[in-house]
């Protein structure tokens, strides 16, 4: 039901009765450090009950609601809220178990408005560690404004980790050539960052590439020899070059003593070369396995020099499963797994037997979507958070990638971070046959039946169509020209070929339909929040880039099968792709920084260009 908690909490034992706020309701809490959670439940109260509200520190004057803090609750995340018809009491052993508390308190509030059930509440998560990683360096950097709404977001449904993917999107001191041209993060903008992830108890955990996914850094001059690509460049360090380890020592050591968690993940996943070049003969006497596990030890080297505890990708250890016994054992394996019938997530019982600790890794399956693929990301979560509580997984991370230049607006993200928090706090309650609906009710504060069923309408595209409308932007019509062509081969936009052939028209027009409803639905809409504004914003240019996707589809079959094309839909697209591309602009400058975003729109100018071509010809 849509008047769930969104994040279910462990116990709550009902009561006779009921709680009414008064006129003038005093906020207490004499040992929490800020009163930032305070001030957020004063909002919440203010809105729905329409009462003045008060903080204080004085626990001895009488207050409607008191948090205190009790050691005898042993999970230092877990808190107990008790209701009663003359009070609210909060116990928690820690800050960060407060801010919890009173995040479950805002949903009641939100549910109930100015009278809540009497009751009992006992509740801690089922994962310590509850994150969602940002892919930041596919084309999109976020602004500190747009990070600074999302840790805030994240943090009302429980995570309490956040990790930007960096490859190349830092100011290193030491090579300052790598970041140029991609609106790196500075000194000052992640200790920005930081510090308001610790307002709201959210741990900021660096992630920096240090294997594969080189192809940025691999593709200037000056870096290209370090490649393990026969000739250099590539994507994949050369394992064996002494220089490979010299250049990422010099990028942790300006990078990793920014941060303040023992964390960190050094990805070491995708080395898509390794073995195939420079390696090679080292490879072929050793194995592929063990000369990436040399590799990962040396990295392990300077994690510890930092201070650092390592994090790694699963995918190239499991496939090659026999160095799995000689990992080092503080090294916590992340096993991502992105589809709900996936083969890695099975095979996490390999690192708990050798004794390793695991952090199961769903993902949102927006990448190469501009919305999401959402029934694929919901079974994902369930499917993967499961495994995690089976084999006492450290933590949930919800990885949420950029693909193909990242052109998927963020806001269409949220429901899937909400629903991997959710699973990460307490899996075993989440319904999430009606968790859209509870989203829609809790986030965007609309109990519609019409938006919920819009989120999946947006989410089924690619399923209905049996293609990637995300894709089929960047396609020629006709000509055989690429639309990347000139592009530096630097950049992370690209276009992957779609068999056109095989695509569903019947579910093309039946989803354009789906999508026009979706964008007039979101276009009444009034989100009285910046984060409800933010994610219906996102959906409606989500669906206004797959009606783009699915109109060029219907042109190009049209074009594949009578070779030639109706002017008329050429200039109805033409009109569409640039109607499009204004809105996609305008949207990446209002929560990105410039980065990459020429690449995309090039997307668009040459899908213009050549439809003016295909419209005037006779």
């Amino acid at each position: 039901m849509a008047q769930d908690l969104l994040i279910p909490v462990q116990k709550q034992k009902v009561h006779e009765g009921r709680f009414q706020w008064p006129t003038d309701v005093t906020l207490c809490s004499p040992f929490l450090e800020d009163h930032l959670p305070l001030r957020q439940l004063a909002t919440r109260i203010r809105q729905e009950t329409d009462t003045r509200s008060t903080l204080s520190r004085n626990h001895l004057k009488p207050s409607t609601l008191l948090v205190r803090r009790h050691a005898g609750i042993k999970n230092p995340q877990g808190y107990r809220i008790t209701i009663t018809k003359q009070r609210i009491e909060v116990l928690a052993p820690t800050a960060a178990a407060a801010y919890y508390a009173i995040q479950t308190l805002r949903e009641l509030v939100r549910i109930h408005g100015k009278q809540l059930p009497c009751c009992q509440i006992d509740d801690h998560p089922d994962m310590r560690r509850r994150g969602v990683y940002l892919d930041c360096s596919r084309g999109k950097v976020p602004t500190l404004e747009t990070l600074k709404l999302l840790i805030e977001y994240l943090a009302s449904v429980k995570v309490n980790e956040l990790q930007l993917y960096v490859e190349n999107v830092f100011t290193f001191a030491s090579h300052p050539s790598i970041g140029r041209g991609f609106s790196p993060f500075t000194v000052s903008d992640l200790l920005t960052i930081q510090d308001t992830c610790k307002l709201h108890h959210i741990r900021l955990v660096p992630s920096l590439t240090s294997f594969g996914h080189f192809e940025k850094i691999l593709a200037l001059p000056e870096y290209s020899h370090l490649g393990e690509a026969v000739g250099g460049g590539g994507s994949t360090l050369c394992p064996t070059d002494r220089g490979s380890i010299e250049l990422v020592a010099d990028m942790y050591a300006d990078f990793l003593p920014l941060f303040e968690a023992v964390d960190f993940n050094a990805c070491g996943d995708e080395p898509w070369e390794l073995g195939k070049g420079r390696s090679k003969r080292r490879a072929e006497r050793l194995g592929v396995g063990r000369v990436y596990l040399d590799f990962i030890k040396k990295l392990h080297k300077q994690c510890e020099k930092h201070g650092k505890r390592m994090n790694l990708w699963s995918d190239i250890v499991l496939n090659h499963p026999e160095v799995i016994p000689d990992i080092p054992k503080d090294i916590v394996m992340l096993n991502w797994d992105y589809f709900p019938n996936g083969s890695r997530s099975p095979r996490t019982h390999e690192f708990v037997k050798v004794g390793l600790d695991v952090v199961v890794c769903p993902g949102t399956s927006a990448w190469k979507h501009h919305g999401t693929q959402l029934q694929n990301a919901i079974d994902n979560v369930r499917v993967v958070a499961k495994v995690g509580r089976q084999y006492a997984a450290e933590g949930l991370l919800n990885t949420d990638w950029g693909d193909g230049g990242h052109r998927s607006p963020i806001g269409t993200s949220f429901h899937a971070y909400a629903h991997g928090a959710a699973h990460a706090w307490n899996g075993g309650a989440v319904d999430d046959t009606t968790f859209t609906e509870t989203f829609c009710y809790h986030v965007l504060a609309t109990t519609t039946r019409a938006v919920p069923q819009l989120i999946r309408d947006i989410g089924r595209v690619s399923d209905t169509v049996q293609t990637l409308p995300y894709y089929i932007i960047g396609m020629p019509i006709a000509q055989q020209r690429r639309y990347t062509t000139g592009i530096s081969p630097a950049s992370p936009v690209n276009v992957l070929d779609q068999e056109i052939e095989q695509a569903d028209m019947k579910g093309c027009r039946d989803i354009l339909s789906a999508l026009q409803r979706a964008i007039a639905t979101l276009s009444k809409e009034a989100p009285a929040t910046p984060v409800a504004r933010l994610v219906v914003e996102d959906l409606a240019l989500a669906a206004q880039l797959d009606t783009l996707g699915c109109r060029k589809l219907q042109v190009m079959r049209d074009y594949q099968d009578r070779g030639a094309v109706d002017t008329r839909a050429c200039r109805d697209l033409l009109k569409t792709t640039r109607q499009t591309a204004t809105r996609f602009e305008s949207n990446w400058r209002k929560r990105n920084r410039p980065s990459r975003i020429s690449d995309n729109l090039r997307l668009f100018k040459e899908g213009a260009k050549e439809l003016e071509r295909l419209s005037t010809k006779r």
